[in-house]
């Protein structure tokens, strides 16, 4: 992907995720399908009645393909940093694991999201969290300080995924681990869906070859890569050429 068509995709990206941030429900065609209520969006995906009884309602608004933290053993005391971030359902959920003596750190590049993730710590008092604007290509965090990266569907939005995997390696401390939710394809995708902003913007045009996308983590150095788990994805609204070529897949990895 050259340079210009790369922050075409990233404004088209960000312009979404603001749309969602701002609207008390959300309508992403694919990650999160218009008539769902969020909360039973969320249940569908992976995330408990009890653990969303547990965080801010405001954190919820049914984005995703799994929940990380359900899988990725956090500890008290343990350091979380979440990639793309969102209002923020698996920073407040990753927060009461780690506990007081814990960290949890949310970047987003929307600037909107943020801004939400944000009023809601404020709102609920919370003191081991913090949000940050920022690209999961370019994390605004220090090398060697995260014991969990986790990350929940969007990775695949991502318009360079080996510099992504890079940056959790860089800011991993060593021994850490890399629990992440996403998207990857079970064979090639339809090349009109491929080169659709809208389809990139909705989880599926930038999701890469499952392969692919487990050499993409080795890659950039990580290791004992592991599926933890993975589902045929399929929603209402799906174009029926992706029927049962969309997989959600949950990895973990160590540095």
């Amino acid at each position: 992907m050259d340079e210009k068509k790369k922050e075409k995709t990233k404004e088209v990206v960000k312009e979404r995720y603001s749309q969602i941030a701002k609207e008390v429900g959300s309508c992403c065609p694919i990650c999160a399908p218009c008539g769902f209520d969020a909360i039973e969006q969320a249940k569908k995906i992976g995330y408990s009645e009890e653990e969303l009884k547990n965080i801010p309602e405001t954190a919820i608004i049914g984005l995703g393909c799994g929940n990380p933290t359900a899988l990725a053993e956090l500890k008290e005391g343990e350091t979380i940093l979440d990639l793309g971030s969102g209002s923020g359902i698996d920073v407040f959920l990753a927060a009461k694991r780690v506990g007081k003596t814990g960290y949890v750190i949310g970047v987003d590049m929307t600037e909107d999201m943020v801004k939400k993730a944000k009023e809601t710590v404020i709102r609920y008092g919370y003191k081991n969290v913090e949000f940050r604007v920022g690209e999961i290509e370019n994390l605004p965090v220090e090398d060697s300080s995260i014991d969990v990266v986790i990350s929940n569907c969007v990775i695949n939005l991502s318009v360079d995924k080996l510099k992504t995997y890079q940056e959790v390696f860089r800011v991993l401390k060593p021994g850490g681990r890399v629990l992440i939710s996403d998207l990857v394809t079970e064979g090639e995708l339809p090349e009109d869906i491929k080169h659709s902003f809208e389809a990139w913007a909705g989880c599926i045009a930038g999701a890469l070859e499952k392969k692919e996308y487990l050499n993409t983590i080795k890659n950039a150095g990580l290791k004992d890569i592991t599926v933890v788990s993975e589902k045929l994805f399929s929603e209402p609204e799906m174009d029926n050429r992706l029927l049962e070529k969309i997989i959600s897949l949950q990895v973990k990895a160590y540095k």
